[in-house]
């Protein structure tokens, strides 16, 4: 899964909601030099990812990229379930995508020394831009493939992939929606399990 859907599993701690967002730069045991919100986040990221990669739907979704973008066909799913949480926002939260994604920014804000270097440069352009909310549009969407095409030094051609999100939104939409209801369970159960355990 991407940033929004990330964030919005973690629940309604904010430290948690900062350990899932910062974790993919937190490589092996260096989670235990966090706090136990913060490792906690971490970790329930960890088990997001391990669940959606392994996931029938979400490998149903991504074969249908697979044969023109590759191993890529992974991260354009994550940011196109990513578009689809953020376009049907109100059926998973009553505080409005735009208020959700403001306190998150406030969030980090707040949090600032904590976050690791790579979050720290790439924060003000997802403020600036405000990646979160332009999810919701296929025109965000796009912008946001395109940013990653070029971090790829153009190789993997993501900034196309809009057009199979085009011909087959649909699709998508299904897939995504049928598997979303199955993370949020698997994710509330994880996140008890790990208050638990920590």
């Amino acid at each position: 899964m991407n940033f929004l859907a990330h964030i919005y599993l973690s629940g309604e701690n904010d430290l948690v909601t900062l350990g899932n967002f910062i974790a993919d730069g937190i490589k092996g045991k260096d989670y235990k030099k966090f706090s136990k919100d913060i490792q906690i986040g971490i970790l329930l990221h960890r088990n997001i990812d391990t669940f959606t990669d392994a996931h029938k739907t979400v490998r149903k979704s991504t074969k249908r990229l697979h044969e023109k973008y590759g191993h890529y066909s992974g991260v354009i799913v994550d940011i196109l379930y990513d578009h689809f949480l953020a376009k049907n926002w109100y059926n998973y939260s009553d505080i409005p995508l735009d208020v959700y994604v403001d306190t998150f920014y406030d969030s980090l804000e707040e949090h600032y020394n904590m976050l690791p270097l790579r979050i720290r440069k790439m924060m003000p352009f997802m403020i600036a831009d405000n990646w979160l909310l332009s999810y919701a549009s296929i025109d965000g969407i796009s912008r946001v493939l395109d940013g990653m095409n070029r971090r790829t030094k153009n190789r993997s051609g993501m900034d196309e992939a809009v057009n199979e999100l085009e011909e087959f939104y649909t699709d998508f939409e299904k897939e995504f929606t049928s598997f979303f209801d199955e993370l949020i369970e698997f994710s509330k159960l994880k996140l008890k399990e790990l208050n638990n355990t920590i």
